[in-house]
């Protein structure tokens, strides 16, 4: 697959050097890149799914080895592995559903079932166990066993064999690419979800504070604007990029009383504010949040003066991976150009003359942590959520089987 191949080299190219901004446009080009593997992927007779399995894990690990601090990259590679693992099963409790469940006696000499495949008993045990009982924590620990359906007498024929096959190959390829472009509508739609739920959280007269610029948060204040909600908005400027003067801009523009201060004096203004938004690079599975530089002091002084710190994301920032995990890179530093002018400061990091090393040392990382004991509310396009919630949403979306993508990079 020549051109498959270059789609992913070049995508690959794309996130090593940093050329795709934001987490959501990162995790749609990832979405429709799968897709494409999907479409182009030859299946065999058998072991359907664990064909697309192994396809979409191999472009997983590059797309994820390319640019690890990009956690969406992964989220979405999970959701299309979960994706395939769930269509596979619909397909088996399907076949179960029209089997009816029914077994047969060890005498039964007469078998009337060409209709449909002889499943065997750990496919027919697990699609029942699924099939009648509610998803829960439970059911993601559990390992399930590969499904495959046991080779079946033919009376028709090898011609209508294989094209019952080929059929059912096609079936298993079609219902993945429609999951993923459902998955791909909800990345798109993910703003003016999360933002029909403004009017619900912002009141008449409150004051909101938020830092730097996050499109999400943006959309979400135009949409309580809209509504005819009248509330001022405080703007951390979010040194040193100073984001947070391009969305005062935009609100500015939009008819909103904004504010804009600087860093240092957040702890100063947080006790004249109602409540504080904040936009997020990644929500971990343990509630925590990964965030540009700067949050974390917003979270901690709202915790100080119990103002209600709300998180806006959308579900292609879930992450089910832990902030201790070794594959999880927390951070990325900067250029240091964005703090210091280096012709200013030339003399300070001068090798020759402080013995190899420079004197002057300049550290610019792109994104904090937040504990989740500090976060009040969680806002996604499927509703608003605690942080103690974070655990079923990881059982809605991912498979505990597909954790850790690029486990074998390094094994």
């Amino acid at each position: 697959m020549p051109d498959i191949q270059a789609l992913i080299n070049d995508f690959v190219l794309k996130l090593k050097r940093r050329k795709i901004e934001g987490s959501q446009a990162t995790a749609r080009q990832t979405a429709e890149l799968l897709r494409a593997v999907v479409s182009h992927q030859r299946l065999p007779y058998t072991n359907q799914a664990l064909a697309l399995l192994d396809a979409v894990r191999d472009v997983g690990e590059q797309l994820i080895a390319a640019n690890p601090v990009e956690l969406a990259v992964g989220n979405i590679v999970r959701r299309v592995l979960h994706i395939i693992r769930e269509e596979d099963l619909t397909s088996v409790a399907s076949a179960v559903d029209g089997l009816g469940l029914s077994t047969n006696s060890d005498d039964d000499d007469n078998f009337e079932h060409d209709d449909h495949p002889i499943l065997s008993a750990a496919a027919v045990a697990a699609a029942a166990r699924i099939t009648l009982r509610a998803p829960s924590l439970q059911t993601l620990l559990e390992g399930l066993p590969e499904f495959a359906s046991a080779p079946r007498p033919s009376s028709s024929g090898g011609d209508s064999e294989g094209k019952s096959k080929s059929a059912e190959r096609k079936k298993l390829k079609h219902d993945v690419i429609e999951a993923i472009n459902e998955l791909i509508q909800d990345i798109e739609t993910c703003h003016e979800q999360i933002s029909e739920q403004a009017v619900g959280l912002i009141h008449q007269n409150e004051v909101i504070l938020t830092l730097g610029h996050s499109k999400t948060v943006k959309e979400f204040l135009f949409a309580a604007n809209e509504k005819k909600r009248s509330f001022r908005v405080f703007i951390a400027e979010g040194a040193p990029r100073y984001q947070g003067h391009v969305l005062a801009k935009e609100l500015v523009a939009k008819g909103l009383q904004t504010t804009v201060i600087t860093d240092s004096a957040v702890f100063a203004m947080i006790s004249r504010v109602n409540m504080v938004i904040v936009g997020a690079h990644a929500i971990m599975a343990n509630g925590g949040v990964i965030a540009p530089v700067g949050i974390n002091m917003v979270a901690l002084a709202a915790q100080r003066h119990a103002v209600p710190f709300v998180v806006v994301a959308g579900t292609h920032k879930l992450c089910p991976l832990y902030p201790h995990n070794p594959e999880v890179l927390l951070n990325d530093l900067q250029c240091p150009s964005h703090l210091l002018d280096f012709g200013e400061f030339s003399d300070c990091m001068d090798f020759s003359t402080s013995g190899g090393s420079p004197l002057l040392h300049v550290v610019n990382p792109a994104f904090d942590f937040i504990p989740s004991k500090l976060v009040s509310l969680f806002v996604t396009d499927t509703g608003g959520h605690s942080p103690s919630y974070m655990y079923r949403l990881i059982a809605d979306y991912y498979s505990s089987d597909d954790f850790v993508v690029e486990q074998r990079i390094k094994s």
